[in-house]
């Protein structure tokens, strides 16, 4: 190897430091050349091409000096004809001349009267001084063709326009020679187009081509109106002698198409040089047009831009998108606008598609071409953001295309826009939507996130626990007015849709009507208090110093005046005013007012009427127990809600099943509970996912025992009826074990649940999950993975369909993309009709891609019912609410629900920059310490004492300390109701045939009382008599009430009249079908769930309902539970059971 040192020449003797710094100029041996570089552009003519050309700004100069000195010429020929005189026509110095050729004297056409030197010397500065830029121009531009710089047609115009100036300067006889200056407006107008090119250049700006296009067309008109008058006007100096009005008068008048006639050429040339302008104009004229329409067009599909000037002076929002549909549009226009004080918003919606034509109707509807403005461009282009103006934007909302085939990419790219949009405008607030929640954490930097897929399975696992919370939380995050049903009939429209105008809102305390007075106070005394007052649910609290939110903090929770409030409401405070009423005294003792709770919310100011209820009977903080009050053992009154906290005066009680139950009462039933514990999980699936206290094995399963359908060395069990589970399956149905799964898991397993009430998960895979999700869900207990598919009955007997609580179905990614969107649900929408024919005791949950489709489940053709919902839903629709589908009867039980109805959230957090945090809270997925959980409870027999919703607003708040904020309610559709609502409705009944299971229904609903579903439904009917008996004198009746109508009976009835054989129902036959098949897989038919006949019902939501509520029995209560670690143990031991045997609810069969 070659010493790299020796090649380094040795430094001479005496090298100095100085030298090492300038440089040393004694080395003989010095080989460095000096390079210059640029050369070229050193000299005179590349100096000169730099100045006049290349440079932007100085070119600028020239191109406006020169467009000035073309505009000078045209306006100076305009003196001189208007200074021009009849004296006469002949060179200068010479006697009038006259020269006569084709009947015309040519004299007046080719000499002038030029009377003022000072006009024709500056006639001559000018030119001289044009002739001299052309000159200069020319060679500066030259490249090796003369010919080409001499045969450019500026070039020839500049030379008549200038050179016969300077021959009248050199033969004083050609000084009255006529120039035809006026040709000069085309050279300023082709100045003027370099102008403008070299301005944009100069000031870094990208050029509109419409600005230009609609630039060459004005002045293209206006030079063949200007060379039209002046030549015309000249030539009829040898006629008619025209002014200068007179031709303009002409030419105006000629070429609007007019013609009138009074001004017409007198000679053939001004007739031959309008015939001439004619066909210039007919040929240039449409050229330009043609230009600007295909340009127009092109703006209108790419949207033209959001000028700079609106966005200083107005206010807009950027909605980025890949896609749009006609339904996102609306969701968003009809939600961002529901808010009074964004009114005057502007809508920027930048997508890199083309506008679709519904899109395009809507957007020329008067409402929104005001107020949205469509541009069609890309978020990664710096270009398109600046179009946009969203730098100058409020808010930037970045949308995920939810219907590509791969979601995976359709997140990389919302990713990407994210990114683009941070660069360009990082002060702008970002609001994204996600939908897979690995991909969270790329966007943590967002003011507002909100992942798809985790809210999506939270939501469907708490429908398992808390029925309908996808329908609470989807009427909490929408934008009502409560006037939804007001017009109808049925009594639970009414009440279901006043109740769901109920918002979150917040308010400092200090500056609060509601809840300045309970400064001090705790919390759960604030709650009830404010909520008996006034009708609003207090139900969180965020502190000054601390930036996080907690639901419930509990009794402990003192408030403070700096505290900000989060309640439940039909409208803010602020839009509120309060009329309080005198109060009256009867019999000597005062009266209780109450709120009126329908209050009429609107976009303006809303008034709360605390109005007197001496009419009504009233309760004190006391009750009075009934009369068998002894018996029960029940305490006389309802305990008062303390303002601090007292430890002594709290309770528990079953209602609550305190969650240290399981381990202060062992049974013989938790020993198989015995190896759980409580903890958080030791992996979690993906970047971003809050750890959750749960339930867990104290050893993780091995893989092969989460493999439900196979036995493995440890267990033998092949399908779910074999593992004799204690508790009812929750079915889970899903394409793919995605990382959004472990949240469907997680809040069945939370650690506030008691164990005994866990039920087993199943999930029904398409496909094998892979080793990360297996490894993060082995940790739980009592879930279990099959491979199989919805569509197949084998293996959903296999899981255990047939004795499970709940089947969720969730939408397959696979059928999110439709060539027709609306079909995209089609298979889960007749996979989920099938199971609910098959199994009908099943509590289906369903999501589906689109909410319009929610009215095809449980579809019954024949429904009077349903179809009188289906015109409700259309008349509010045309009302313009945003929530025509709340009253499907699915959607209101809970029974459905699609992801695209939370869309709201993220528009709603632009106002609300809380409601995401609080409805993370709500679903569990996010824990404060100190903050509360969403569960329910259910109304029994024995606690029908309490009466009213707001007695039992007291005692939760006064026993355990436990916030409710809403009811849901199960009622049945008895024979009269049915008949009244149907007449009611307007609708016909005279081709409606009734079902087997109505027939039942009429035979159980005879005494027109309310009850559960779930109660009713196991109950058998009394009437003993043979099952042919009942059915003929059903008919029989049947037959007396239709009248006189033709016979015509079934082939099927017919054929099992002659054979004499019982008629079966169709729901008998679908049961022995069952049967048959779980035979002959090997399954035990033992304890399998009869189909019995089910009663037709419907179950609602109330939310926030008023003090004087009265309950019913089964009612369901949704309450938000202080968090039980917020509690020390001694507090913990001393409760005791306060009311009734109320159960937390966990399942619903």
């Amino acid at each position: 190897m070659v010493d790299l040192e020796s090649e380094v020449p040795p430094l001479p003797p005496r090298y100095r430091f100085r030298d090492l710094l300038l440089g040393d100029q004694t080395l003989p041996s010095d080989d460095r050349v000096q390079i210059e570089f640029y050369v070229n552009e050193n000299t005179f003519k590349e100096r000169l091409k730099l100045f006049f050309i290349k440079n932007q700004r100085s070119s600028l100069r020239i191109r406006v000096f020169d467009f000035s000195l073309k505009v000078l010429s045209c306006i100076l020929y305009i003196c001189r004809v208007l200074d021009d005189s009849d004296n006469g026509y002949a060179c200068w110095g010479c006697p009038t001349q006259n020269y006569t050729l084709l009947a015309i004297d040519w004299a007046p056409v080719i000499w002038v009267e030029r009377s003022k030197m000072s006009l024709w010397i500056l006639q001559v500065f000018v030119a001289l001084i044009c002739l001299s830029e052309t000159i200069l121009l020319t060679y500066l531009s030259y490249k090796g063709n003369i010919w080409e710089e001499i045969l450019r047609i500026t070039f020839m115009l500049e030379m008549v326009n200038t050179v016969p100036f300077l021959l009248t300067v050199l033969f004083a006889p050609l000084r009255n020679l006529f120039i035809p200056v006026f040709l000069n407006c085309w050279l300023a107008k082709h100045a003027l187009e370099n102008m403008i090119n070299d301005l944009h250049r100069a000031i870094q700006r990208t050029q509109s081509a419409m600005f230009n296009q609609v630039l060459i067309l004005i002045t293209t008109l206006i030079c063949l109106m200007f060379t039209s008058i002046c030549g015309i006007q000249h030539l009829e100096r040898a006629g008619n002698k025209l002014s200068l009005f007179d031709s303009f008068y002409f030419c105006i008048v000629t070429f609007s198409t007019v013609g009138f006639g009074d001004v017409t050429p007198n000679i053939w040339p001004s007739k031959l040089l309008v015939v001439i302008m004619i066909c210039v104009a007919l040929v240039v004229l449409p050229i330009q047009f043609e230009q600007l329409v295909y340009l127009w067009m092109e703006r209108q599909k790419s949207g033209g831009n959001y000028s700079k000037h609106r966005a200083q002076t107005e206010r807009h929002v950027v909605l980025c998108v890949s896609s749009l549909k006609i339904d996102l549009l609306m969701d968003f226009l009809n939600e961002f606008y529901a808010h009074p004080r964004l009114q005057d918003y502007y809508v920027i919606i930048l997508c890199p598609t083309e506008m679709d034509v519904q899109v395009r109707r809507v957007l020329q509807i008067p409402l929104w071409s005001q107020r949205v403005i469509y541009l069609q461009g890309s978020a990664l282009k710096d270009q398109d953001l600046f179009r946009a103006k969203l730098d100058n934007a409020e808010g930037c909302f970045i949308l995920s295309s939810r219907c590509e085939v791969d979601r995976t990419a359709s997140d990389h790219q919302t990713i990407l826009r994210a990114w683009a949009v941070k660069d360009f405008a990082p002060s702008c607030p970002l609001y994204v939507q996600i939908l897979k929640p690995e991909n969270k954490f790329h966007v943590k930097f967002a003011d507002h996130v909100v992942c798809e897929e985790e809210f999506k399975y939270a939501l469907l696992a708490l429908n398992c626990i808390c029925p309908a919370t996808s329908t609470l939380i989807t009427l909490l995050v929408h934008t009502s007015t409560g006037l939804e049903g007001q017009q109808s009939p049925e009594e639970w429209h009414r009440m279901y849709g006043r109740f769901s105008g109920n918002e979150v809102y917040n308010i400092i305390l200090q500056d609060s009507v509601f809840f300045s007075d309970y400064k001090g106070k705790s919390f759960t005394y604030a709650s009830f208090h404010a909520h008996k007052k006034y009708g609003v649910c207090l139900i969180g609290v965020k502190q000054k110093d601390k930036k996080s939110i907690r639901l419930n903090p509990g009794s402990h929770f003192t408030m403070s005046c700096t505290d900000t409030c989060f309640y439940i409401n039909v409208t803010k405070e602020e839009n509120s005013i309060f009329k309080a009423q005198r109060e009256e005294s009867r019999r000597g003792s005062k009266k209780t007012h109450l709120p009126m709770h329908s209050i009429l919310a609107s976009m303006g100011t809303v008034a709360i009427d605390l109005q007197d209820t001496s009419s009504r009977p009233s309760w004190d903080s006391t009750l009075n127990l009934p009369c068998d009050s002894s018996r029960t053992g029940r305490k006389s009154s309802i305990a008062p809600v303390m303002e601090v906290e007292d430890t002594s005066s709290l309770h528990t009680c079953d209602l609550s099943s305190d969650q240290s139950e399981d381990e202060t009462l062992p049974s013989c039933e938790d020993l198989s509970t015995e190896g759980f514990v409580k903890g958080y999980p030791p992996n979690l699936p993906y970047i971003g996912s809050s750890p959750t206290h749960c339930h867990l094995l104290k050893e993780k399963v091995p893989y092969c025992c989460l493999r439900l359908e196979k036995e493995c060395t440890h267990n033998q069990y092949e399908d779910a009826k074999a593992y004799c589970f204690k508790n009812k399956l929750v079915i889970v149905s899903a394409e793919t074990a995605g990382n959004g799964l472990y949240n469907f898991i997680v809040p069945l397993r939370a650690s506030y649940r008691p164990k005994r009430d866990l039920n087993p998960v199943v999930l029904l895979l398409d496909n094998k999950p892979d080793a990360n999700f297996l490894e993060a869900i082995c940790w739980f207990p009592l879930v279990y993975y099959m491979v199989g598919s919805i569509d197949n009955l084998d293996d959903l007997l296999r899981c255990g369909i047939s004795f499970a609580a709940n089947m969720v179905v969730v939408d397959k990614e696979s059928t999110m993309c439709a060539k027709e969107d609306y079909m995209a649900d089609a298979k889960t929408i007749v996979n989920v009709q099938t199971l609910f024919r098959l199994f009908s005791s099943l509590s289906i949950i369903t999501e589906l891609t689109h909410p319009a489709n929610m009215r095809f489940m449980q579809f019954r053709a024949k429904d009077c019912y349903s179809l009188a919902l289906s015109k409700m839903e259309k008349k509010e629709r045309e009302n313009g609410s945003n929530l025509a589908f709340m009253f499907r009867l699915p959607f209101a039980a809970g029974k459905v629900f699609s992801i695209g109805m939370l869309d709201t959230l993220l528009y709603q957090s632009f106002v609300k920059d809380y409601i995401i945090t609080i409805t993370r809270l709500l679903l569990g997925l996010d824990t404060t310490p100190g903050s509360g959980f969403l569960c329910a409870m259910t109304i029994t027999q024995e606690d029908l004492w309490i009466q009213t919703y707001g007695r039992l607003y007291q005692k939760l708040c006064s026993s355990i300390g436990d916030i409710p904020i809403g009811i849901y309610r199960t009622e049945l559709l008895d024979c009269e109701s049915c008949e009244g609502r149907q007449s009611q409705l307007s609708v016909s009944v005279d081709d409606f045939e009734e079902s087997q299971e109505q027939k039942e229904a009429r035979e159980h609903c005879s005494s027109g009382k309310r009850v559960s579903h779930t109660s009713s439904s196991s109950e058998t009917p009394s009437d003993s008599r043979p099952l042919l008996h009942r059915k003929s004198i059903q008919w029989a009746r049947r037959l007396s009430r239709m009248g006189a109508r033709p016979a015509s009976r079934p082939p099927e009835r017919t054929s099992q009249q002659r054979t004499g054989l019982p008629p079966r129902s169709e729901r008998q036959e679908l049961a022995e079908l069952v049967r048959n098949r779980m035979k002959n897989l090997g399954l035990s038919v033992e304890g399998c769930d009869e189909m019995n006949e089910s009663l037709s019902s419907h179950s609602y939501i109330l939310i926030n309902p008023s003090p004087d509520t009265r309950l019913e029995l089964n009612d369901i209560v949704y309450i938000i539970r202080q968090d039980p670690l917020s509690f020390e143990p001694d507090k913990l031991e001393s409760r005791t059971s306060s009311f009734g045997n109320s159960q937390w609810i966990t399942e619903r069969t």
